[in-house]
Parts: C-alpha cells; sequence; structure tokens
C-alpha cells in the first residue's frame, strides 16, 4: 500500500523544490505582450483608442529612459570621484595655507603666514606666544591695504635667541579709528596626507592636524616664494 505524502511533509525535511521567485518589475518585453492581448481581447465594439496605447508606451519609454539616465549620472559621479582623488593625491608635499591661530616651529624653521585686514590701517602687528602664553616674538608689519598682508617669523625670539621647536599661537590687530581689534591669521604648513569621506575630502597639515578642503585658502609648491595677493 502506498502512502501519499504531502508537500509540508516535503518541506519539513528540506526536500521541497525552491520556489522561483517571482518578478518584481515589468520589462519592456512583458508591456509589449501586455499590450498586444490587450489588442486582441478588445471588445470590437468598443476599441481602445489608439492614443491611450500610445500613452501607456510613451510613459514606458520615460521610465525607462529615466532609469538609462540615473545609470549614465551614477557612472559620471564615480568618474568624478575617480578623478578628484588622483588630483587630491598631487597635493601631498605641498603648503596649504588655513585659517588658524596656531603654527608649528620646526627646529632651524621658518613660520608663514598671513593676516587678513578688513580695511586699510596705519599699523598692523602681531603676537607670538608660547605653550604658556608668553609672548616670545612682536612682528610690526606697518601700514597696510585691505587684504592678506603676508608675515613670516625666522623663530627668532625678542631677546634674538632661537626659539624651541614646537607649537605657537599666533595674535594680530589692526589700527582702526576707536583703537585696535584683532584680525583673522592664516597659517602655512605641508599637506602631509589626504583623506577621503562621503562628505568630500580633507587634508592633514603638518602640525595642525586634518582641516576640510574647503577652508584652504591657497596651495603652492613649498619652493615658491610667497606671492603678493591670494585669489579666494
Amino acid at each position: 500500500m502506498v502512502t501519499s505524502v504531502n508537500r509540508s511533509e516535503f518541506d519539513d525535511l528540506g526536500l521541497s523544490l525552491p520556489k522561483t521567485a517571482q518578478k518584481q518589475q515589468l520589462g519592456q518585453e512583458e508591456f509589449l505582450n501586455l499590450m498586444m492581448t490587450q489588442l486582441k481581447n478588445q471588445d470590437p465594439f468598443k476599441p481602445m483608442e489608439s492614443g491611450e496605447f500610445l500613452g501607456q508606451l510613451a510613459q514606458f519609454g520615460t521610465v525607462q529612459g529615466l532609469a538609462g539616465l540615473q545609470n549614465s549620472f551614477n557612472s559620471l559621479a564615480s568618474s568624478l570621484v575617480s578623478n578628484q582623488a588622483l588630483q587630491a593625491a598631487s597635493l601631498v608635499g605641498r603648503s596649504a595655507l588655513v585659517a588658524s591661530n596656531k603654527a608649528m616651529l620646526a627646529g632651524g624653521g621658518v613660520v608663514e603666514g598671513a593676516v587678513d585686514v578688513p580695511a586699510t590701517t596705519g599699523n598692523v602687528k602681531i603676537e607670538i606666544r608660547d605653550s604658556a602664553g608668553q609672548v616670545v616674538r612682536n612682528l610690526e608689519l606697518g601700514s597696510q591695504n585691505a587684504g592678506l598682508v603676508r608675515f613670516e617669523w625666522d623663530g627668532v625670539t625678542n631677546d634674538g635667541e632661537p626659539a624651541p621647536a614646537g607649537t605657537y599661537t599666533v595674535a594680530a590687530t589692526y589700527q582702526r579709528d576707536k583703537g585696535s581689534e584683532a584680525a583673522d591669521t592664516f597659517v602655512a604648513a605641508p599637506i602631509d596626507s589626504v583623506l577621503f569621506s562621503s562628505n568630500g575630502f580633507a587634508v592633514q597639515l603638518r602640525g595642525l592636524g586634518e582641516v576640510p578642503f574647503s577652508t584652504v585658502r591657497e596651495i603652492r609648491n613649498p619652493t615658491a616664494s610667497i606671492p603678493e595677493t591670494v585669489s579666494n
């Protein structure tokens, strides 16, 4: 005597046939087959207007076109990211000018930077302080026009002695009618590496750490002389 076995018993034993995955999207071939089926089975006394079919076909073509356009944009975005990465890699070893009040002085080295003067002034001054907050050097830049004013500290203190290597604070002021006011400072530092993320990329500056690339005011070769002006 043969005992029938139902499908659930096969399922319990793991012997059931795999279920065919249902297609979730209607492809172009399926759409055309469906349209031909509608034509064959339409009421001859109430035929569908050709414009309705053409409208459906146009809608399908639009959807297909948008999908293709999206794929093209994705490919373009990937290409731009790769190109940006290659260009950013060439920045390593160059010098970047960024907004900062911290500067790293290497042994026997110099500190280069700039002061953003909002208006023409009669006197621009810079104070350089050590980690204890003590002023080690005063720089007098004199009368300056509005814009970026370049400066360079040779690493020598007011006493004429070489300052030890380390991190220093740079503070700048400019003269106004009612007295002196603080000005923004920029410091130049070598680019040691480039970091990538979903929000763009950043640069790792020696002695200053990681900063967004959007904050970089200028990039130049380390051997190039300091230009007179900087474009935004």
